[in-house]
């Protein structure tokens, strides 16, 4: 890995995440398409704060149904209430179950995000007590969160159980 390319990533820090219902837009990616997620997020901007039963200002990016050759569904959601009444045809969702995560904060820009993740799974999990879950992965946004002003915080939070 080129050296400018190398990103610092501080211990995780572990927490219990509590029942999500997620609902924005999705799509699935693979390693060659992966550069197009942030037009998922561009289609999500302008529908945050009307997306019904909305909860918070929080965003998140949901990784999920992982195919082990690099496939993956993607969501660029909010945390919404309740799907009563919810216009699941206009917004897909996603339930994500109470499980423990190890927590890393993304620092620097979007486009060292990568690295990030990389580090994650391919250095970090191997060395340390944790095995990773075959669960939706979570990138969580501030609702202060801007990449352009380099504002707010971004979390990667990975499903984990202590090796046996």
């Amino acid at each position: 890995m080129d050296e400018q390319k190398r990103v610092e990533v501080a211990e995780p820090r572990f927490e219990h995440g509590h029942f999500l219902l997620i609902a924005g837009f999705r799509d699935r990616f693979t390693k060659e398409t992966v550069q197009d997620i942030p037009a998922l997020w561009e289609k999500l901007i302008p529908h945050i704060g009307n997306i019904p039963g909305q909860k918070g200002e929080v965003t998140y990016g949901v990784c999920s149904n992982f195919d082990g050759n690099g496939g993956f569904d993607y969501m660029a959601g909010v945390e919404i209430r309740k799907l009563d009444d919810f216009p699941q045809e206009k917004y897909p969702w996603i339930e994500v179950l109470p499980r423990q995560y190890a927590v890393f904060e993304h620092k620097g820009s979007l486009d060292q995000l990568p690295q990030t993740i990389d580090y994650i799974y391919n250095t970090w999990l191997p060395a340390s007590d944790y095995k990773g879950l075959n669960a939706p992965e979570l990138e969580r946004y501030s609702a202060d969160f801007n990449p352009m002003l380099n504002t707010g915080k971004l979390e990667i939070c990975v499903p984990v159980e202590k090796k046996t």
